[in-house]
């Protein structure tokens, strides 16, 4: 472990922050590594009745940490462990949100946000796709929304991302906002959330099952392409990519 990922407990809520603000908690193969330990760590702890994901800074997460990315099967497998993990998991969004960041919320079973949190699929703009994300979020988000910003990059703000199925809520203050839900999961049976979470990610496992391995082998091709090195150095150099009409 690096340290990219810090814990706290406070009456069966176990927060796990994402401490990496020097990238904006974008997802390095060392973040991916260290959340996976954490994650099982405390997926298996009995004092913990949940457990929340938050972050460090001003950025919830920018997605794939360009200079070092996390192999697409580790990001499988940590989307994976936390829809398997058997506490819920909530994400709680102060800043913004950016491509594979969104994965993250997509694989939570709740995600709250404060009004100013911005979202977008920034994939298209860098030459690739949002494949390995797809799987958490197809099943869970409006379909013609999910097009649309995927399609063409737009920002969404936080009341847009409630509509769209990215988040559960949003207001002013996260906290005050998640308040009565992580109260509703304290008052709930272990047992009892475990199987209702069970029930509740059956389809969407159904798609990792389906089309992980196609989605990864996507991922990785269209990573080591021209376009997406064209991509990647432009975003680097804060420059347009050639392709810019």
């Amino acid at each position: 472990m690096t340290g990219l990922v810090r814990t706290a407990h406070d009456r069966g809520i176990t927060t796990l922050t994402l401490d990496s603000p020097g990238n904006r908690n974008a997802l390095s193969a060392a973040l991916v590594d260290d959340l996976a330990d954490a994650l099982t760590r405390h997926g298996a702890d009995p004092d913990t009745r949940a457990i929340v994901l938050t972050h460090a800074g001003n950025t919830f997460c920018a997605g794939a940490d360009l200079r070092d990315p996390p192999p697409p099967k580790a990001l499988v497998g940590l989307l994976r462990q936390i829809i398997e993990l058997p506490r819920p998991v909530a994400a709680r969004v102060r800043g913004h949100v950016r491509a594979g960041g969104l994965g993250l919320l997509g694989a939570c079973d709740i995600a709250a946000a404060s009004t100013d949190a911005t979202f977008a699929f920034t994939e298209v703009h860098i030459g690739v796709a949002p494949a390995v994300i797809s799987l958490p979020l197809v099943p869970r988000t409006d379909p013609r929304a999910l097009a649309r910003y995927c399609l063409t990059g737009e920002r969404l703000d936080a009341a847009e991302a409630v509509r769209a199925g990215l988040l559960t809520a949003a207001g002013e203050d996260v906290d005050t906002v998640l308040a009565p839900l992580l109260d509703g999961l304290r008052r709930a049976s272990p047992q009892g959330l475990t199987e209702t979470k069970r029930l509740l990610t059956a389809t969407v496992l159904e798609a990792f099952d389906r089309d992980a391995a196609e989605l990864t082998a996507l991922s990785a091709r269209l990573f080591s392409s021209p376009q997406a090195r064209e991509g990647m150095t432009a975003f680097l150099e804060r420059r347009d990519p050639a392709w810019v009409v």
